[in-house]
Formats: C-alpha cells, sequence, structure tokens
C-alpha cells in the first residue's frame, strides 16, 4: 500500500506556495472530502442495484429503523432527513406513486398524516441496507478492527465538534472574487 496520497501532493505544494499557512486541517478535510465522494459512488451503486434513489433510501431507512409497523410522521421524516417540509411532500408522494409507502390517517390526530412503508419499501430497503454494508465493508477493507474501532472514535469527536461550528460573518471581510 502507498505511504503517500494525493493529498501529500496537494499540501507539499500549498506548503511551498503558502509557507505562513498551517496547512493541517487541509490534510484533515482534504481526505475527508476524497474519502466522501469514493462512499457516495458506493452508496449510489447500492442504492441503483436495489431500486432506489439515494433520497428514497434515506426515507425508507427511518421507517426501517423505527421497527415494525415501519410508520413515522412526516415530520419525524423531515427531521431525520434534514430536509425541508415541501421537499418532504414531494418525496412522500412520489414514493406513494411507486407503492413505496402509503399515507394514512393518524389514528390519535384526526387530521394529522402517517406514512407507512409497503412491503415493496421494506424489500428494497432491505436489499439496499445489504448492499451498502458490503460496499462499506469493501471500502474498510484495508484497515484492521482496531483501527477502525479508533477512527470511528476520532471521526465522532470531529463530527460533535463541526456540529457546534456556526460560521461568523465578519462584516469587516470583503467578499471573494471568483
Amino acid at each position: 500500500m502507498k505511504h503517500e496520497d494525493e493529498v501529500d501532493q496537494i499540501i507539499a505544494a500549498w506548503s511551498a506556495a503558502r509557507p505562513d499557512l498551517d496547512l493541517a486541517p487541509l490534510s484533515i478535510f482534504s481526505r475527508l472530502w476524497r474519502i466522501a465522494k469514493h462512499v457516495d459512488r458506493a452508496r449510489a451503486h447500492a442504492f441503483e442495484r436495489s431500486g432506489l434513489t439515494l433520497w428514497e433510501f434515506d426515507v425508507l431507512a427511518v421507517l426501517r429503523r423505527g421497527g415494525d409497523p415501519f410508520r413515522q410522521s412526516p415530520k419525524v421524516l423531515v427531521q431525520q432527513t434534514m430536509v425541508s417540509s415541501g421537499t418532504m411532500t414531494n418525496r412522500i408522494d412520489r414514493m406513494v406513486d411507486r407503492e413505496l409507502v402509503r399515507r394514512l390517517t393518524d389514528p390519535n390526530d384526526g387530521r394529522g398524516v402517517l406514512v407507512e412503508m409497503t412491503p415493496l419499501g421494506l424489500t428494497l430497503v432491505d436489499a439496499a441496507m445489504t448492499r451498502l454494508s458490503d460496499a462499506e465493508e469493501r471500502l474498510l477493507g484495508g484497515l484492521p478492527r482496531s483501527e477502525r474501532e479508533r477512527l470511528g472514535v476520532l471521526l465522532r469527536r470531529l463530527a460533535l465538534s463541526v456540529e457546534r461550528f456556526e460560521p461568523v460573518i465578519d462584516a469587516l471581510d470583503p467578499p471573494v472574487a471568483d
């Protein structure tokens, strides 16, 4: 296995061009970005082979993880998939048309709606999850279990740190020209 990657080359070039900058964050986030692209491709392929789009998988996965009877309110789906309510309404409409989910009246609130996964949705999301698990295992194949566990701990800490970050817009900084 190579010990140097493209990011090492990018950092070396930036170090020569801008020796005044601390490029340690670039080392981390450039690698995360590149890894994310590989993961996105693997996920898209796993979902496509299972007859789903990424967003369909996201919605069905929320329903599946919730357990039998595989139903949730649109509000829960919005919160867990991090999309707007308008986007979720559109997605639910399209998934109803594909017979992946159905809308039910909420028995606890006659004006409310629940979204329930159909047997077809369950079959497809389970197939997609199996393919996704296999694909991600192959992506991690070069790391021993102990390194995977340590990486998981470190990435959790990074995710918690990043999620707390709120970009601060400095009124004195002029916009960057394209």
